[in-house]
């Protein structure tokens, strides 16, 4: 039986619920490409089967950012997936802010195990700061899904070096969430 994966893109290409700017970027596009390119490495192994929240780049999830949000978990809990990975990009105004950094809605769980797991891969294949788990019970995404979730902030868009990589080599931030989740899953 294969493990069934959500991946998240957060965000949609366009007002309501559109992401962070930084660098001349946009998050939705960044993880949009980290999204479909963790799909292509999942689909490559029989273990899995993916989902993904933003099939097509132009995706436009709801008509607030409440249905947008409640739209994707609804998704999921249908589908029936087993985790479920919500990617983002961060934001700061303090422009030397760098690293990855995932959250879960509570710890010890599941949920906060997978994070720890993809963040230790993050780094592993990109070279940014591991900045750590943390618990957000109050995020949608994490309190309202049926299974165990992370939301993972790849690197800060308002950080030169970070959005440069995370728009420049997508495939790393994927690889790095693939081999956290081979290791969490053992498969």
């Amino acid at each position: 039986m294969a493990i069934k994966i959500y991946i998240d893109q957060g965000h949609n290409p366009l007002n309501p619920n559109a992401g962070a700017e930084g660098n001349g970027l946009r998050e939705q596009d960044i993880v949009y490409a980290v999204g479909v390119e963790l799909a292509e490495l999942l689909r490559a192994n029989p273990n899995f089967e993916v989902r993904l929240s933003r099939p097509t780049p132009d995706t436009q999830i709801g008509t607030s950012n409440t249905t947008s949000l409640r739209l994707r978990v609804e998704d999921a809990n249908r589908w029936g997936a087993d985790y479920f990975i919500s990617i983002h990009t961060n934001a700061s105004s303090i422009s030397s802010a760098t690293g990855s950094e995932a959250f879960a809605f509570s710890a010890p769980s599941a949920a906060f195990s997978l994070g720890e797991d993809i963040l230790y891969w993050l780094n592993r294949t990109t070279g940014l700061r591991n900045r750590g788990m943390q618990v957000r019970s109050g995020l949608y995404v994490l309190r309202r899904t049926s299974m165990p979730a992370v939301l993972v902030e790849l690197g800060f868009i308002t950080n030169s070096g970070d959005a440069a990589l995370m728009s420049e080599r997508p495939d790393l931030f994927a690889q790095g969430i693939y081999e956290g989740i081979l290791e969490y899953t053992g498969v």
